[in-house]
């Protein structure tokens, strides 16, 4: 099972406190307030609530749209709807996408991002995550719309993972996602700060949607994650308060980076930059009870998220500032 943020747990057995500041997953440090949910949510079979996949339309723009337990869940299951193809996977991004894809007899290529134009002729599918997880890179919609053409004249799909485009909607293709091709994936578990629920949707042509469901069989999503959700999909007025203060903390986030050295790149819920020193960072923060996300491999460095208060803020500030003034070792 591959590494993810959020295992405080580990970062508990390993350093041995319980004052965690966990800015490892990138996720809203305010989570939509959930509401009380019915008498019976936790005794009835969760049959599919209509109003679920509605509420997500809306709010996403797409014309159809398939709730699934988190898109991880969609991640594993795309690979095994198509016969083996070439599978371009754009790197660096969300490790789980080239782990799934690379097998189900597909070949896998992973592609730099700024090589993807030349690797659609050789594609039959291309997987990008827009914006990009960690990196936060993004390419315009009408790239991704041109990519998804070409590959649809011949059979094939582009999968645009926009789990974390809900701050950045006036880029996502969802609107596009009926037409032969394209998938797109969309969760409520960033923006929303809504991980634990585990929801996310697929919006697609709805011959792929109708494979994908009855791939994932029966109950796919909880009755009480169903609920919740129609509830945060319609309150606009949070919406628009949640993304002015993440647009807002997003750019205090980069300031202060940049203040201590350190040029990065991100959306309004993270940051990430390469590192050099990205295990002693990574180390020197957990020494101090932050715990942020290390990356090792190719896309060696570091990604945290968003201080939930102004005393988080200051701890990492403080760290911050121990860090470039520590001799390197």
């Amino acid at each position: 099972m591959l590494e993810h943020g959020g295992n405080l747990r580990d970062a508990a057995l390993r350093f041995g406190r319980d004052d965690w500041l966990d800015l490892s997953a990138g996720l809203n440090p305010h989570w939509y307030p959930a509401p009380a949910l019915p008498g019976n949510a936790w005794h009835r079979l969760p049959e599919p609530d209509p109003e679920l996949a509605l509420a997500a339309s809306a709010y996403y723009g797409a014309p159809l749209m398939l709730p699934v337990a988190g898109t991880q869940a969609a991640i594993q299951a795309l690979p095994r709807l198509r016969k083996p193809s070439r599978v371009t996977v754009a790197a660096p991004s969300y490790a789980e996408h080239a782990h799934h894809w690379s097998g189900h007899g597909h070949t896998l290529t992973q592609t730099p991002y700024d090589a993807l134009n030349a690797a659609v002729a050789d594609s039959d599918v291309l997987v990008v995550c827009n914006p990009n997880n960690p990196t936060g890179a993004s390419i315009p919609a009408d790239q991704l719309l041109q990519w998804a053409g070409q590959l649809a004249a011949r059979g094939g799909w582009l999968v645009v993972d926009e789990a974390f485009g809900d701050t950045a909607q006036h880029n996502s293709v969802a609107a596009h996602s009926g037409q032969p091709g394209l998938i797109v994936l969309r969760s409520v578990g960033k923006f929303f700060g809504l991980a634990g629920i585990r929801l996310g949707f697929v919006a697609a042509h709805e011959d792929l949607l109708r494979e994908l469901a009855d791939l994932l069989g029966p109950w796919a999503v909880s009755g009480p994650a169903q609920h919740i959700a129609i509830a945060a999909l319609r309150d606009q007025p949070w919406q628009q308060n949640t993304l002015q203060q993440l647009l807002a903390g997003g750019q205090r986030l980069q300031q202060l980076l940049a203040a201590h050295g350190i040029r990065s790149t991100g959306t309004a819920l993270f940051q990430w930059w390469s590192e050099d020193r990205a295990e002693a960072f990574w180390q020197h923060m957990a020494e101090r009870g932050i715990w942020v996300r290390l990356f090792k491999q190719a896309a060696r460095g570091i990604r945290l998220g968003l201080p939930p208060d102004e005393a988080g803020w200051q701890r990492l500030e403080s760290a911050l500032k121990e860090w470039i003034n520590k001799e390197p070792t």
